[in-house]
């Protein structure tokens, strides 16, 4: 069997660029560290951290709705319908400690 990797949607490719600019600034940041910068300067840097993988995860949640949990819903299925709505209200019950 070959492991055919199938092409990422516009939405995954966006939020892997964006991962990827993440992960440049988490390596900037422990330069800043390791350099000694000023603690508000590392602090903002963390900021900026965090707001990008909001916005990484909105992205992907988005993405999961519009797709699986339509697909689901479109299927028919009731059994994949309560699933897909039990993850994603678990999702976001762990999320804002629900």
């Amino acid at each position: 069997m070959t492991d055919v990797q199938t092409p990422l949607t516009p939405a995954r490719e966006k939020s892997l660029n964006r991962l990827k600019r993440v992960e440049g600034q988490v390596r900037g940041i422990a330069r800043m560290i390791e350099d000694d910068r000023y603690c508000i300067d590392v602090l903002t840097q963390l900021s900026a951290v965090k707001s990008a993988l909001a916005a990484v995860e909105g992205e992907i949640l988005k993405d999961h709705a519009s797709h699986c949990v339509t697909h689901a819903i479109e299927s028919g299925d009731a059994g994949d319908q309560k699933a897909k709505l039990d993850e994603l209200i678990g999702l976001l019950a762990k999320h804002y400690r629900l």
